[in-house]
């Protein structure tokens, strides 16, 4: 049942929404929350039908609060609520409010909000789309218990966990978490059934996807080592590998529902890690409205203290490139050494150092050929020297300039120890 209220006020919709009931016969309410969804015209139908498949676990009033931006400066001083209430089989287990709120009045949406919040009932805000930067000092995220964002819709994702790093309260939570609960839970069983010390770890994933991200925060948190970020095709989150004492450690999604987990002396088996719709991970959100501690304590790890992704993983916390070419690696960490936000954690005097290094081992060469062919050497090794600085030097302001958290970042070996992040 549908009914249509133009320019109206939180008194009217209330009395809608009883009336609607005893017109379908359920005149008692049933539910267990309010759900407060902030989104725009755009992405409120997906949104909605999330909300609705997820009300048949949790019966709750749903209010969608979209802003309509008035087109002209005249239509900005007209303030006027228009709303659509729906119950029974077009709100799926609960209430349905749609506001639409247009001039001032958009600017107050928290004033509309309250009024029809339901009365001893916790309450749920959540962004699908554009979520504000401090969700719990937000006037509608003010009145929740639960605050619900999702940094993978964000237009800069990495840049998006930085901000929920600075800004986190109790009852924060990222549905780029919830994605990665069934992989969790999977290298946690995987490492109760060996007795075995992590050394390192990588995660793969494509790039701008923040759950690959928050999966190797939690992992370094959790382990206190050293894990590397790298990048594939996707989709989504593909693979992680556990380098440990007894063996490696490996899961492996390439596409579909169904993952490879590879242990040392055990077979390999087949297991279940689907990619849930939006209407399942809301569920899981609505599930607990404490506070995580555990994504609190993954997201103030810091996403610029994961390493980067070249080479494999060596025992001793080392790379196969830092091991095979030191000289060439140093020459290349200029780049590498400046990363997209992660060159805090790097020595300020790391690439320096390779490079008197080089030009140490080539003063070393010129000296034991001696006379012209020593010149000749010195020259050379002077000129490779120079060419590796200048190339690593114009490489710093192109990666500084494009810093969008992105570009690569340290190996294990080029970073301090790993310690658990404060709480």
């Amino acid at each position: 049942m549908k009914t249509d209220l133009t320019d109206t006020t939180a008194s009217k919709i209330n009395k809608a929404l009883v009336k609607a009931r005893r017109a379908i016969g359920t005149p008692a309410v049933g539910m267990v929350l309010t759900l407060v969804i902030v989104t725009d015209e755009e992405n409120a139908y997906d949104a909605l039908k999330a909300a609705n498949d997820a009300s048949r676990e949790h019966p709750s009033r749903t209010l969608v609060v979209i802003k309509r931006v008035s087109r002209g400066p005249r239509d900005r001083t007209k303030s006027r609520l228009d709303a659509e209430v729906r119950v029974g089989a077009d709100a799926g287990a609960g209430e349905t409010v749609v506001l639409r709120l247009y001039g001032e009045v958009a600017d107050h949406a928290q004033s509309v909000v309250l009024p029809l919040l339901l009365p001893d009932a916790p309450v749920v805000v959540w962004w699908p789309v554009t979520a504000p930067l401090d969700p719990a000092r937000d006037p509608l995220g003010a009145l929740a218990q639960r605050r619900v964002t999702d940094s993978y819709s964000a237009e800069k994702p990495i840049d998006e966990l930085r901000a929920r790093a600075d800004n986190y309260e109790p009852g924060d939570t990222d549905l780029a978490w919830t994605r990665i609960t069934p992989w969790r839970s999977m290298l946690a069983a995987a490492l109760d059934q060996v007795d075995c010390e992590v050394i390192s770890a990588e995660v793969h994933g494509e790039q701008y996807n923040p759950s690959v991200e928050l999966l190797a925060m939690w992992l370094a948190d959790r382990l206190h080592v050293h894990v590397r970020r790298g990048v594939s095709a996707g989709p989504g989150l593909n693979e992680v590998r556990m380098l440990t004492s007894t063996g490696p450690i490996r899961l492996y999604r390439p596409s579909g529902g169904l993952a490879l987990l590879t242990l040392e002396d055990q077979p390999d088996r087949a297991v279940a890690l689907k990619r849930r719709e939006t209407s399942e991970l809301l569920a899981e959100e609505l599930r607990r409205l404490d506070p995580d501690d555990t994504y609190a304590s993954a997201l103030r790890f810091g996403v610029d203290r994961l390493g980067g992704s070249a080479g494999s993983a060596l025992p001793g916390g080392t790379t196969s490139e830092t091991a095979s070419a030191p000289v060439s690696a140093s020459a290349s960490g200029g780049g590498a050494a400046s990363p997209g936000g992660a060159g805090s954690a790097l020595p300020s005097g790391s690439t320096s150092s390779s490079a008197a290094d080089a030009s140490g081992a080539g003063t070393a060469s010129t000296a034991a050929s001696g006379g012209a062919s020593g010149s000749a050497s010195a020259s050379a090794s002077s000129s490779a020297s120079a060419s590796a600085s200048s190339s690593a030097s114009v490489a710093l302001p192109a990666l500084a300039a494009g810093d969008d958290g992105e570009g690569e970042r340290p190996t294990p070996a080029q970073m301090p120890p790993v310690k658990k992040a404060a709480s």
